[in-house]
């Protein structure tokens, strides 16, 4: 699994533990990232649907939530081996993201040009190609100089950046295989087929597909033009979502939640973003009941290791070291949302005291 700031890797032991108590066959994460969540729920037996804008989670959707045991595994391995057998060439990945910037050492970088320009001399299916550019995509993550954001890299090379970049075969996630889809989450919302929809949009300027160029452009491998210290595609600066605009996140969430015909909802965000937590409860209690949990985690580790300046000097002082994320189930039965309660304190999760009434205050859909 890549390093991903959107990863909720904290949140995935409560939301794996409210949606079983929760009465769904099937399941959409409409802003899938690098999968954490579509994986819990495929393992819970549901079949998912996976999607996202970004090319990077679509391949990685295939690899962790299409491929079935139907996949030739053994060929596979045979490919890796294969590829993790080539020489390394200097092309456009190596000048573009070893030398111009700084994300991999040039000698993984000649690596990931040679493996790239091979796979795509191979047939193969959809989802096989999937689960071997996810090898690629995980070899290259497990040996970059960066705190695991790609609006940066560390002034000096990272001590697993000098390890050789290595292909391993993504392992077969249990549970039925799912759909993956690269659709605008709010166009798509309208028309899933699905019991649970998974909700965790972008919540603030950031964005993650500037935030993770380098792996949109290897699985594209179109060789963009760059700008900037960062050496990001240029359609980073056109490509924008409503979701990172303070005056218009808070409608285009909205329309989501009014599109949606799920019966069950499971929503997150953190309070760094721009929506408010009282407002979404409201909203949401529109449709059901609510139950919402608070939970306290540290923020990424670009804040824990501070500021500095393009010099490598430390400038100013981080605010926080610690933030709140929000996690909210909703749905027509008020005992599911109770049992949701009692399931997520049952984990030993940080929930927050005030949970548990958030079912009275609720109010059924009409």
């Amino acid at each position: 699994m890549i390093k991903y700031i959107g990863s909720k890797r904290m949140l995935v032991p409560l939301i794996r533990a409210a949606a079983a108590q929760l009465p769904a066959r099937r399941a959409c994460d409409l802003f899938a990232g690098t999968t954490r969540v579509g994986q819990a729920l495929r393992a819970l037996g549901l079949e998912v649907v996976s999607n996202d804008l970004a090319t990077y989670s679509e391949v990685i959707g295939q690899a962790y939530i299409a491929a079935g045991r139907t996949v030739d595994r053994t060929r596979l391995e045979e490919v890796l081996a294969e590829l993790n057998a080539l020489p390394g060439r200097d092309g456009y990945f190596t000048e573009a993201f070893c030398r111009h910037t700084r994300y991999l050492q040039p000698q993984n970088g000649m690596r990931v040009d040679a493996i790239r320009d091979a796979i795509d001399g191979y047939e193969l299916s959809e989802v096989e190609r999937g689960i071997v550019l996810t090898s690629l995509l995980e070899a290259a993550d497990r040996v970059d100089s960066t705190t695991g954001l790609q609006m940066a890299y560390l002034k000096g090379w990272s001590a697993r950046s000098h390890q050789p970049l290595e292909l391993r075969l993504p392992p077969l996630v249990p549970g039925p295989p799912g759909t993956v889809l690269r659709r605008d989450a709010n166009e798509l919302a309208g028309s899933l087929d699905v019991d649970l929809v998974y909700v965790d949009p972008p919540y603030n300027h950031h964005s993650y597909f500037s935030n993770y160029h380098v792996w949109e452009t290897l699985v594209r491998w179109d060789a963009p033009e760059q700008y900037g210290v960062a050496g990001k595609r240029t359609d980073c600066r056109e490509r924008k979502s409503r979701y990172n605009s303070r005056r218009q996140a808070p409608a285009a969430l909205a329309e989501l939640l009014a599109a949606l015909e799920a019966p069950w909802l499971i929503v997150s965000f953190n309070d760094e973003g721009f929506h408010d937590p009282a407002h979404v409860q409201e909203l949401l209690g529109e449709r059901g009941f609510v139950a919402r949990i608070d939970v306290d985690s540290k923020r990424y580790v670009g804040a824990q290791i501070g500021i500095y300046n393009p010099r490598g000097k430390r400038v100013g002082r981080v605010s926080h070291l610690r933030n709140q994320e929000h996690l909210f189930v909703v749905g027509p039965d008020k005992a599911r949302i109770a049992a949701v309660i009692q399931a997520v304190a049952a984990s030993g999760s940080n929930a927050a005291v005030g949970a548990a009434s958030a079912v009275a205050a609720s109010r059924p859909a009409a």
